[in-house]
């Protein structure tokens, strides 16, 4: 399955995004309100990086509470690592596994067109299985 199939019923606006100048504090309230554990950090409209809950562990265990008056475009992981609309769910999941990330932003002729998270991806992995099942017991009772 493809990773624009499994975007087919959301719309890009729907991503959850913050931008490089705001405070991490803020970034810290949107991922609490929203209940997320990332999202895509822009700079004038474009992707720059990627602010995780990873971000401000790592932020806070060296700088304690001070870090959260800092800029997210100095504390987010940058260049975001991503993955094409066009990509394979099984290539995304390959990716993040090598890379130990659980969110990737998806492109589309090098602008983000939407997020993504492990678990979309198992998700849509789990319902292919169950397809491909499904048809494997037709197959065999119908013969």
């Amino acid at each position: 399955m493809q990773i624009a199939h499994i975007l087919v019923h959301r719309s890009p606006g729907e991503v959850i995004t913050i931008d490089a100048e705001a405070s991490v504090a803020d970034a810290v309230k949107l991922l609490a309100e929203k209940r997320i554990g990332a999202m895509p950090v822009l700079a004038n409209g474009s992707l720059a990086g990627i602010f995780s809950e990873r971000d401000l562990l790592y932020r806070l265990a060296h700088e304690g509470s001070a870090c959260l008056g800092s800029k997210v475009g100095d504390v987010m992981t940058s260049p975001a690592i991503t993955v094409e609309k066009s990509a394979r769910a099984d290539e995304a999941l390959g990716l993040m596994t090598r890379r130990r990330i659980r969110h990737l932003p998806v492109t589309e002729n090098g602008a983000m067109c939407g997020f993504v998270s492990i678990g979309d991806l198992v998700k849509s992995r789990i319902v292919e299985v169950e397809h491909e099942a499904e048809a494997l017991k037709e197959y065999i009772a119908h013969g």
